[in-house]
Parts: structure tokens; sequence; C-alpha cells
């Protein structure tokens, strides 16, 4: 991958949609307390990295759970919430009709595209929805239009920062889908590297 800058990349809180296990793609649920107070603590940890102040963009996904993630993040860090930018390439895959579902309901109300989606995670678009590859594309046109800044925090998603790792460190799809989605830690992805910063 070529170089993209210091990426501090941070998911979302905990939602009520995760803690049921229900997939959440491009729908909205809301934060729950646990994941208000992991947003907080994303915030401090990274005035820790960085300092307080506004010399470090917070770039967001439009998805409610992303900006109220961004939001509480910026308290510790001394930034007006008011005007955060967002960008659409950030928001997380669409699993279309598949959505406020978990696993065991979508298998059992539409199992001939679940055995699909399993057998090519990949490629395999939900009805509705879209591929991993699909929104890896989106992933690559991200990095290439935000390459200009060469520090940044996003705030995004666990299956969009999945793909994002990935990409950045060439790996395969397989090895992509092998790597934990946490909420409660900085990814710094800088010189080609990837370093976990836990809270």
């Amino acid at each position: 991958m070529e170089a993209v800058g210091t990426i501090y990349l941070v998911r979302h809180g905990e939602t009520e949609w995760n803690r049921e296990g229900r997939l959440q793609g491009q729908s909205n649920s809301a934060l729950t307390k646990r994941g208000l107070k992991q947003a907080h603590g994303i915030g401090m940890l990274l005035r820790q990295l960085i300092g307080a102040g506004d010399g470090i963009p917070i770039i967001a996904s439009p998805l409610e759970r992303a900006l109220r993630t961004a939001e509480a993040i910026c308290g510790p860090l001394g930034r007006d919430s008011a005007s955060l930018p967002t960008d659409d390439l950030l928001k997380e895959i669409s699993f279309g009709r598949w959505e406020g579902m978990t696993f065991a309901e979508i298998a059992a109300a539409d199992p001939g595209n679940w055995r699909r989606f399993e057998q090519d995670r990949w490629d395999f678009a939900p009805p509705g929805g879209e591929s991993y590859a699909m929104m890896a594309e989106r992933v690559r046109q991200w990095l290439h239009d935000t390459s200009a800044i060469r520090e940044k925090i996003v705030v995004a998603h666990g299956e969009f920062g999945r793909v994002l790792r990935g990409i950045y460190c060439g790996m395969t799809p397989d090895e992509m889908f092998a790597l934990d989605v946490p909420q409660d830690v900085v990814f710094c992805l800088s010189a080609g590297m990837i370093e976990r910063i836990g809270v």
C-alpha cells in the first residue's frame, strides 16, 4: 500500500444491536451506555497519544453510531463537535434486507442465500446489499482521496475497519476476516505497520 500518512482508526462504541448480535450494516442502532463510555475512553486515549487542540482532523462515517462516537471523542480532545466532517465512503458495508437480523434468523429466513454467503463471503452480496469486494473498492477510494491528509482520526465501523487494515497491510480476504473488531482500542496505521493501542 502506498504511503497514506498516519491513520488513527476507531470503531464506534457498542450499540443495542451489537449487544443483541444483530447485523447493523447501514441501518441505525443507538449506542448503549457502555458504548458511550467506550467512546469517551477512546477520546482520553487519543488525548494521551496526540494531545488536545485541532491539529489532527477527525473524519467520521455519517451513520449515527459513528457520529455519536466521534462527538464523544471530541470532549477529551477539547474539540468542537458541532461541525464534524463526514465521508460517505466510510459507511459500514450494507447487508441489505438482512440488516437488523441475527445470523440464526437469516439462516432460517433465507437459507439459500445464507449458504452462498458462507461459501463466498468476499464476493457474495446479500439481497439489496453489497459484497465485501464492493466495500473494498470504497476503502481504496477513500485511501486515495485522503492520501494528502498526513494525519487523521477516523471513526468508522467494524467491517469497514477490518477491510481497511487488511488492504493497508496487503492481506488476503481470509486474513481480513480473521481480524478482530474491538470497540475500545485505537489502531494506528503508519509507515506500513499497524499498532494496536488499548484503553
